[in-house]
């Protein structure tokens, strides 16, 4: 069963309310090595984005993808608003005009997404940013197989190990790498909100 516009939209819903529940969490995390913006930068943009989708929904998944680009990009303050809207706008591309995406188009669209934030942010796995969660995610899925549920449920489950994997590191880029040694011992929020949103979006592929 392929994955619709109407799927798209119910697994950003899922992720709006997901970043809502854990917008503190998200606060607290980058109040530790960043400016303590994340969380409710995230929690503007995907309450932005649910009053657009709901006024205006897409009839395509790429559309719907596109929708949450524009409106992250213009809604999110700090990296984070063109780091992810650039990841949607990637895989908005890599979809094409399909109506229904398979588990191959979805991987395409996680590896389209990874490629758009290394390419926006200039981060390599290791510089404790939401790299160290996309990329061990985009290779599960590749290699996951199955249906659009279990191909999310693959990365969602890599992003979590990534996130957990920067804890220890020191970090390289942004604001966080100013702390030079002090950053080591906190886990990244762009590496956790990417988890959560994969998650996420796997939990309403299950639903689906």
């Amino acid at each position: 069963m392929g994955c619709t516009a109407a799927d798209v939209v119910a697994a950003l819903r899922a992720a709006a309310a997901v970043v809502q529940e854990h917008r503190d969490e998200l606060v607290r995390l980058d109040q530790a090595i960043g400016d303590a913006d994340h969380g409710e930068n995230m929690k503007r943009g995907f309450t932005a984005l649910l009053s657009r989708l709901d006024t205006e929904p897409p009839d395509t998944p790429a559309k719907v993808l596109k929708l949450a680009a524009t409106t992250l990009i213009s809604t999110v303050g700090g990296a984070a608003g063109p780091l992810y809207g650039t990841a949607f706008l990637r895989a908005s591309a890599a979809v094409g005009d399909a109506a229904e995406l398979d588990r191959d188009a979805v991987a395409r669209a996680l590896q389209a997404a990874l490629d758009g934030v290394v390419a926006r942010g200039k981060a390599v796995v290791g510089d404790k940013t939401m790299v160290d969660a996309l990329t061990p995610a985009v290779t599960a899925a590749a290699c996951a197989e199955g249906t659009v549920a279990a191909t999310l449920s693959a990365a969602a489950d890599a992003a979590a190990e990534g996130a957990s994997s920067t804890v220890p590191m020191v970090a390289r880029k942004g604001r966080a790498s100013y702390l030079g040694e002090r950053s080591a011992g906190h886990m990244d929020p762009g590496a956790r909100s990417t988890e959560l949103l994969l998650r996420a979006f796997a939990d309403a592929a299950a639903k689906a």
